[in-house]
């Protein structure tokens, strides 16, 4: 993951590298330890003859086979001089020949020097490597991070039970070199540029540094235009200052720091890398990356003169703050290309600062001893002293611990951390008298302290430090005599029954007795003292703060032992501060039986993006989150500037991210909008520029108004055709001087929320303008409700691969009928895991640790196959992991040590079946991981046996969804989708009828061009619709009527050839149906000459055709069939146009229509007219929304009586309505049917309103 953001900020660099570490490693596999000579082993102990570490080669059998050490050996190790400094890439061990000897598990120290041994560490511990499990087999470890070293220590911690210690080993790398330079305090190498003055857009700068010294500068850069970059030691931290500039009025500070590692005095190497290319920055210390970008707004670095290593270069001594230059030694230092150590060597930089130019690095004289909770070392001193002096240095993590611990002639003294500071305890047994005496505080923090404890005459002191304002003195009532034997932290053979102090856990150092050093070899060598389970010339402490694994904000303490994490504030709770306290939608609030409130919502659980508190309406039909914004109701327009423009920013109480985190996943989203206006115009024409636009998600700038879409430059009543002014297509626009108002909702969520209105008509004498930005609102969550369902055991859906840091969680809903089946599940080479149903109450999650493998499992009291909702959560982190059921039962495991990796990769993941197992049956929905919700329903669509969304209902209630809606499958029961009917309502039962008055035309048009936006609205609105350009052989018309006046066109469908099909009722009150489709030299046509159908009842009629048979339903009573005649075309040809209630088009009509029957038009109701799959009655009447309709006239929504009259069918020849009894009449008369001659070829559904 690291590397796959590197590559998005710094793609050159992270590939360089990449490239050739990858080849170095390829590269780097030579046999270091079997060419070695027998005296380059040594060991703590040999068992006997033969047994020595020289034959500890693997697979050889000389000597007793391998090395094994005695028995009574207290710290057994053995050590490989591998001549010089050698990269070591791999070890591998193997157990003593032929026998029952081997080591089980191990550690691995390296050193330069034979001192002061640094142990592996692998993801910020010290790692313990599996070993053998017999005496011949291999076992090889590649290391995560290659180690540069010249001694090679092992150490055994646990070996076979049926023998004892028994090592062979090989160790794989290669040769390692670099120049490297001593640094006293005072030496500073200066790189002088070719140019004086340097502007760098990109650097690489790398070196390695090993010192004792908590504070001092590595490398120092500046220009005379306030540029700078710094690299400094502050209390054992790494500090990156960098600088690319600030503007001259300093409203914009380019000052960045960055703090990285801890612990660095620890006298080890480091490896530091900074890489930036502009503002963009890595700084890698000892293989951990952090990525940042710079402040300000610049991206060069201009520097002068030079670059100095070491410290700072006379010309900035004295403005340096008291910044000390660096002690110790650095290595491989490299500047954009430059070896500048490689330099230094052949006398090609400034080193005149040098007193005495080293090019090797002083030795520690350092011997630390490091201790865990069952250590203690025992020193002697002088007996039956009248005085005592103890000092020491230590550095630990815990707040509690014993340092020192001696018995007096008559009583005892003990030196301890106590709550993080330093207390002596003096008991003197003949006066019953103990004192105590304190000082310091917080000296838990990882640091080493120094402590100073005397006893003299008649007084003790303490000193901590060397700090004389710390000491504390306290009067002792009788003169000491000492025991001579000193305990050092920990004490396990006092008799006496005294309260039990905390084991010591650290490194101590400089240990003074009686004012002598101690000789800690001699200790080494068992010369004198003795220790149990103590680390000899080691300080293994580690700080788990460094990487803080507390995530979003989450406070990092420690000990010595492992790390804590304070979340409070935070948001999130567990281990790591990684689970989201909030749900993920007020959807999901809803779904826990919440009302109507002020919600904390997290979209994207664990992921970046914090909580956020929103307002959650719950209604019956939907849930709305509101995110409220800055600006009053009705505020006025003022300020405007010289152009008369004024800008209004719209902010609101959440991020950018956070905004579209929920309106990514809402189904709609709305935002009303309203400009009140004197004298102000909005928008223009459609084709002029506007004067007011807005500005919404990724700033882009849009000049429609609310109850209008994208690409239609018009207000709501521009759409509804009902402005002020018929010529402006915005009330304002009118630029009337009586207050208008222009207002309707924006609903194109992909452009919201509103975050700028630019109001442009403002400065002119009267002009005035009050705006409205309402609060955003959005219903839905498909994250919450993606869903999918399995029909088969062997079915399943296959992601290729998920990425985690520290961390991964997993969350997903189920529901089902089934007692077993996998939900999930990875194929991989790496990290396994695996979640699962038993039994039906049952939930398993198991995952890899190293060859083993980890079971959690969850037992509900329930069934948990009952088929409802469960919710199951897994989260597995550097301290726990987690399975949970149903956010009430829980099983909670701490991490295995050796089952953590800092990046976990997860392939071939598998939601479902899985190698052979049976898989999951049911639905499963809401799947996250890792705070990215994985889009079951897309990949649902393409799978065999998986289904998008959740199936099983349509199956049961389809039936209730009439008039051709369709049954969509919901979380929780099913829904009917009427947008391709001419009816409304939870069933599609619902009119959807509107009536004309006279004169009153709706026209609905078949564009040939039209812009997306209005295409996507139209289908929506009123179905599929009918092909571009297309040419029907077969017909569908439906719709019902009712009036009391006559003669009228009811309905009338134009083309672009003379091709039309009208309905239409004559003066009598009969309906005759037209067809001229060609072919022949009069329309064809149907008359119903039996009954009056404007009769002010409502009637229906269905007309189908199919190439030349016409089938006609008039109301409840039986189809009757026609067939056009042979000579008539069966194609209606480049349909254009349908009309309702009257003919409004320009162009050669049929005469007989125009003159018989479109005068003075419809007056009465129509419904439910559906041509094809198109409703555009339907579309009419949807408000605000884009449409290809014109209305000329009055059209009221009315339900027109609901259904038709029903009349109990009777026998067809008694029945007057029952066409075929009366016969067919086709009249040749003077009806003509004249086209305009033009031909298309194609015809495209769509376009705006009007």
């Amino acid at each position: 993951m690291a590397c796959l953001i590197t590559l998005l900020m710094l793609p050159v660099i992270c590939s360089i590298i990449n490239t050739s570490s990858a080849a170095s490693s390829r590269r780097c596999e030579n046999i270091l330890a079997t060419p070695l000579p027998y005296s380059s082993f040594t060991s703590s102990s040999v068992y006997a003859r033969g047994y020595g570490a020289g034959y500890a080669k693997l697979n050889r059998k000389q000597g007793a086979g391998g090395w094994s050490p005695l028995d009574t050996d207290h710290y057994r190790w053995l050590q490989v001089d591998l001549g010089s400094r050698k990269q070591v890439v791999a070890i591998v061990t193997q157990g003593r020949y032929s026998s029952s000897d081997w080591v089980s598990k191990y550690r691995l120290l390296y050193s330069d020097t034979q001192k002061n041994w640094r142990p592996y560490l692998q993801d910020g511990n010290i790692w313990t490597f599996e070993g053998n499990v017999n005496s011949e087999g291999v076992v090889r470890h590649e290391l995560q991070h290659p180690v540069q070293a010249h001694y090679i220590r092992f150490i055994p911690l646990d070996w076979s039970r049926e023998g004892r210690i028994g090592l062979r080993l090989e160790l794989y790398g290669c040769s390692y070199w670099a120049d490297v330079v001593s640094f006293d305090g005072h030496s500073v190498i200066s790189y002088r540029f070719r140019s004086k003055k340097m502007k760098i857009v990109k650097d690489v700068i790398s070196l390695k540094f090993r010192t004792m010294a908590g504070d001092g500068v590595l490398l120092h850069g500046e220009g005379q235009q306030g540029d700078y970059i710094s690299l400094e030691l502050r209390r054992a931290r790494l500090q990156l200052n960098i600088n690319l500039g600030s503007n001259q009025y300093g409203s914009i500070q380019g000052h960045t720091s960055v703090t990285s590692g801890s612990l660095l005095d620890d006298d080890h190497w480091h490896s530091v890398v900074i890489e930036r290319y502009r503002r963009n920055v890595n700084f890698t210390l000892d293989h951990h990356t952090q990525q940042f970008r710079t402040n300000g707004e610049f991206d060069h670095l201009d520097l002068d003169y030079e670059i100095s290593f070491g410290g700072l270069p006379l010309s900035t001594k004295q403005s340096s703050g008291g910044r000390v230059n660096f002690v110790g030694c650095m290595e491989g230092i490299t500047y954009n290309g430059e070896n500048i150590t490689n330099l230094v060597r052949r006398k090609k930089v400034d080193t005149s600062s040098f007193h005495n130019l080293t090019f090797s690095c002083m030795e520690s004289n350092s011997f630390p001893v490091f201790f865990n909770s069952s250590s203690f070392l025992r020193l002697p001193g002088q007996t039956d002293s009248d005085s005592l002096s103890v000092s020491l240095s230590f550095r630990t993590w815990n707040p509690n611990g014993l340092l020192m611990f001696t018995a007096l002639t008559d009583g005892w003294v003990e030196v301890a951390v106590t709550e993080g500071k330093v207390t002596v305890y003096m008991n003197v047994t003949q006066k019953n008298t103990r004192i105590d005496i304190s000082s310091g505080s917080g000296l838990n923090d990882g640091q080493w302290h120094t402590v100073h404890v005397n006893a003299l005459e008649n007084y003790a002191m303490l000193t901590i430090d060397g700090d004389e304002a710390s000491t504390v003195r306290t009067a002792i009532p009788i003169q000491i005599q000492t025991g001579g034997t000193y305990y050092f932290g920990g004490y396990f053979l006092h008799p006496n029954n005294r309260s039990p102090q905390h084991s010591f856990q650290g490194c101590m150092q400089m240990i003074h007795i009686d004012d002598h050093l101690a000789d800690l070899r001699a200790v080494e060598q068992g010369h004198i003292g003795t220790f149990e389970n103590v680390s000899l010339d080691m300080c293994a402490i580690i700080d788990r703060c460094v990487l803080n694994h507390c995530e979003h904000g989450g406070r990092c303490s420690q000990t010595w032992d492992t790390f804590s994490c304070n979340c409070s504030g935070t948001g999130y709770t567990g281990a790591t501060c990684h689970t989201s306290m909030y749900q993920q939608s007020c959807e999901e609030y809803n779904h826990q039986g919440k009302s109507t409130g002020s919600y904390w919502i997290d979209p994207d659980g664990s992921g970046p993006i914090a909580p956020f508190r929103v307002s959650c309406e719950m209604t019956v039909e939907n849930v709305w989150t509101t995110l409220k914004n800055n600006l009053p109701p009705q505020t006025s327009v003022i300020n405007a500037d010289q152009e008369g423009k004024a800008i209004l920013q719209i902010t609101y109480n959440v991020t950018d991210e956070q905004v579209l985190s929920v309106t990514n996943s809402a189904e709609y989203c709305e935002q009303y909008v309203a400009y009140t206006c004197r004298m102000s115009r909005l928008l223009n024409t459609p084709d002029g520029i506007p004067f007011t636009w807005w500005v919404g998600r990724a700033n882009e700038r849009h000049s429609y108004w609310g109850g209008s879409g994208p690409g239609i430059q018009k207000c709501s009543c521009g759409i509804e055709h009902n402005c002020t002014d018929p010529k402006h297509y915005c009330n304002c626009d009118a630029d009337l001087r009586s207050w208008r108002e222009d207002s309707g909702l924006l609903v194109y969520k992909d452009h919201l929320p509103v975050s700028q209105v630019v109001v442009g008509d403002k400065n002119r004498a009267g002009s005035e303008a009050k705006l409205t930005i309402g609060p955003l609102k959005c219903h839905g969550d498909r994250n919450y409700w993606n869903a999918a369902s399995f029909t088969s055991p062997a079915s399943y859906l296959h992601f290729p691969s998920v990425r985690g840091e520290s961390s991964t969680d997993i969350s997903f809903y189920f529901k089902t009928s089934s007692i077993h089946g996998v939900f999930l599940a990875n194929l991989g080479t790496t990290s396994f895991l695996h979640i699962e149903l038993r039994g039906g109450s049952m939930v398993v999650f198991s995952f890899d640790v190293g060859s083993e493998r980890v079971e959690l499992s969850v037992h509900s009291p329930m069934p948990l196959n009952d088929n409802q909702w469960h919710r199951v959560e897994v989260e597995k982190n550097i301290k726990e992991v987690v399975l949970q059921l149903n956010r009430q039962y829980r099983d909670v495991r701490p991490t295995p040590p050796q089952g953590h990796t800092k990046q976990e990769f997860y392939s071939e993941l598998y939601v479902g079946a899985s190698s052979g197992q049976r898989g999951f049956l049911g639905c499963m929905r809401a799947l996250k991981i890792n705070g990215v919700i994985f889009d079951l329903e897309e990949r649902a669509k393409a799978i065999p046996g998986v289904n998008p969304g959740c199936q099983g209902h349509c199956s049961s209630y389809g039936m209730h969804c009439r008039n051709g809606g369709k049954c969509v499958e919901q979380y929780n029961g099913y829904s009917c989708d009427c947008s391709l009917t001419a009816y409304d309502g939870p069933f599609c039962t619902d009119d959807v009828g509107g009536y004309f008055e006279t004169g009153t035309v709706v026209r609905y048009d078949f564009l040939q061009e039209a812009g997306s936006f209005a295409l996507r609205e139209v289908k929506s609105l009123s179905g599929a619709g009918l092909p571009s350009g297309a040419n029907l052989t077969r017909e569908v018309l439906v719709f019902s009527f009712s009036t009391s006046s006559t003669p009228s066109i009811l309905v009338y469908i134009s083309s672009r050839t003379q091709d039309y099909l009208a309905v239409v009722l004559r003066h009598n009150g009969t309906l005759q149906i037209r067809y001229s489709l060609g072919g022949l030299t009069e329309p064809y046509t149907i008359d119903v000459d039996h009954r009056n159908m404007a009769n002010g009842q409502p009637h229906s009629i269905n007309l189908t055709r199919n190439l030349r048979e016409i089938r006609l339903q008039l109301d409840h009573y039986p189809v009757s069939t026609y067939t056009l005649p042979e000579a008539s075309d069966t194609q209606f040809n480049l349909v254009k146009s349908i009309f309702l209630g009257k003919v409004f088009e320009t162009g050669q009509i049929d005469p007989i229509l125009i003159e018989r029957y479109n005068t003075p038009g419809f007056v009465g109701c129509l419904s439910r007219v559906q041509l094809n799959g198109m409703a555009p009655l339907k579309a009419a009447l949807r408000s605000g929304v884009a449409a290809p309709i014109s209305i000329l006239g009055i059209l009221v929504p009315s339900n027109c009586g609901a259904s038709p009259l029903t009349i109990s069918p009777m026998a067809s020849a008694s029945d007057p309505w029952h066409i075929e009894a009366a016969g067919v009449v086709f009249p040749f008369n003077e009806d003509r049917a004249i086209g305009n001659g033009v031909d298309r070829n194609f015809a495209i559904i769509g376009a705006g309103r009007g």
